[in-house]
């Protein structure tokens, strides 16, 4: 071999050795018995086996401030590229720790942006794995600029291809709004925080003591700020959750799922005794949904949230569909503030990329009280009225117990949208329960009675048979069969496979405008 070509070789090989080696052995070592992977390893797990490829690996910072000069590596603290889960195309970037702290900086962001340009052009998921310490200083408002790139990027994308965040380290400051943009965000227990500002900054100027964990962790995140999606013990398990989520997804908004064949579940004759018929005794929704959906294929979503309502994704002969239920365990199953932000994001996410919707309605209400009114519940509350009446999707409903007033109409009633409302014969579909109606309706001939108690009696038991039946809402066309609990899952199959090639198209506009 020529010596130049030999020469160019061993200086490629070197340059390569360099980007593998990231920030060294002992950054390395430091990065794994703080129980974390390397930014490698990460897209390694991420992908399908040896189908990760890099790209961009020699971009370094061209900043020579403040030592930058001497501090400045190929890659720049990121690692990006492309490769294969389930077998399809999935662009990613993976911030390492070991170098430079993960910062962001000019560079930085450049890769960052050309894999979420490639992810677009060729309609793939695009996946974000964040460890970084923050905006480089050195580079000023260049590292400011960058990540005003990235959430344009991430706001353009959205409804166009699924966007997942991985939240494996510190995400602060600016940071974080990209992955409040994304469509899922997942967190690991004990390495993973996020916070606008950090608990030093949040000492000095309010005086408040408070750690990182307690400021921005997972487990806040999940169950108190809703922030987080799901939250995994470790890296390892965290991907793989990515990976199973990303199964029931489709590449891009003008395709559907994958259709995975499972094993077909049919134990709808159970579910007159999972579902008590008094409307006051809890039972669990998830065993009313695993009751007929595929063996083992409801994947929840954000379950320490919002309690009151379960949301995610199941199969149904293969087939996913989205999942919004009542949860009757919690605040009786009562709709609020965060249970409608919830549920209607997930709705929306559904409609962008055509993923037929199943509502289980069992409501009484919207909660009532002064803090609600006073955190805008109407305000919250109409953004699920809003996010049914958008959806375009095949939409089903099955009105299991309760169905009262306001409530009724947001869980996807027939007059915002449904497709198919059924309904089981011990549904109550009505303004309010029998006693608050009596109470107003029948006061003033309670008042006047000789014997209010039996007045009242008689007029519940009147209101009761009348109304608190799901047959005048069948006869009125708002229901559009009351079926037995056997015929649960054969209903919503038929019902969902008539409805596949549904097509309905909204009136033009630029884009709506859904109370936020």
């Amino acid at each position: 071999m020529d010596q130049i070509w030999q020469d160019r070789i061993d200086q490629l090989n070197a340059r390569r050795a360099s980007v593998a080696a990231a920030g060294g052995q002992e950054r390395i070592a430091k990065q794994h018995a703080s129980g974390k992977l390397t930014a490698r390893e990460r897209m390694e797990a991420l992908f399908d086996d040896e189908t990760f490829v890099e790209i961009n690996d020699q971009i370094a910072s061209r900043c020579s401030d403040f030592g930058m000069d001497k501090k400045k590596k190929p890659g720049d603290g990121v690692v990006t590229g492309y490769g294969y889960i389930h077998g399809r195309l999935a662009f990613a970037s993976s911030q390492d720790f070991t170098v430079g702290g993960g910062s962001l900086g000019e560079a930085h962001a450049m890769k960052i942006c050309r894999a979420m340009d490639m992810a677009m052009e060729m309609k793939a998921p695009f996946i974000s794995i964040n460890d970084s310490g923050g905006a480089r200083i050195e580079e000023g408002i260049d590292s400011l600029s960058g990540y005003a790139d990235i959430f344009y990027r991430n706001t353009i994308a959205s409804g166009v291809i699924p966007q997942i965040s991985v939240i494996m380290g510190p995400c602060a400051g600016g940071a974080c709004y990209s992955p409040a943009i994304t469509d899922y965000i997942f967190m690991t227990e004990n390495n993973s925080q996020m916070y606008i500002t950090g608990p030093a900054v949040v000492k000095s100027v309010t005086g408040e003591v408070i750690s990182s964990a307690d400021l921005g962790g997972a487990s806040v995140h999940s169950s108190t700020s809703g922030v987080a999606h799901f939250v995994y013990p470790d890296d390892l398990s965290c991907l793989n959750g990515v990976r199973q989520l990303l199964g029931y997804l489709p590449q891009n908004n003008l395709e559907e799922s994958l259709v995975v064949e499972g094993t077909k579940v049919d134990e709808s004759a159970s579910l007159s005794d999972i579902v008590p018929v008094d409307s006051k005794r809890p039972y669990d929704v998830r065993s009313v949904i695993n009751s007929f959906v595929d063996l083992g294929s409801f994947f929840e979503i954000q379950k320490d949230f919002a309690r009151n309502i379960v949301i995610g994704f199941a199969r149904l002969d293969g087939e996913t569909i989205g999942i919004v239920a009542n949860q009757s365990q919690f605040m009786a199953g009562s709709l609020e503030i965060n249970a409608s932000d919830k549920g209607s994001r997930f709705i929306r996410f559904c409609d962008c990329f055509n993923i037929p919707l199943l509502t289980l309605v069992d409501v009484p209400a919207f909660l009532p009280g002064s803090q609600q009114e006073h955190g805008g519940i109407i305000r919250h509350g109409a953004k699920l009225l809003y996010a049914y009446s958008e959806a375009t999707v095949p939409k089903v409903s099955l009105i299991m117990r309760k169905a009262y007033g306001g409530a009724y109409i947001a869980m996807n009633s027939k007059g915002t949208g449904a497709d198919i409302v059924y309904a089981w014969p011990i549904a109550e579909i009505a303004v309010m329960g029998a006693s608050g109606a009596v109470s107003i309706i029948g006061k003033k001939a309670i008042e006047a009675s000789e014997d209010p108690a039996a007045k009242r009696e008689e007029l519940l038991n009147e209101y009761n048979e009348k109304f608190m039946n799901p047959y005048i809402a069948a006869e009125h066309g708002y229901v559009d069969e009351v079926i037995l609990p056997e015929e649960t899952r054969t209903k919503i199959a038929g019902a969902f496979k008539m409805l596949k090639n549904k097509e309905r198209e909204l009136p033009y506009k630029k884009h709506g405008n859904i109370p936020l």
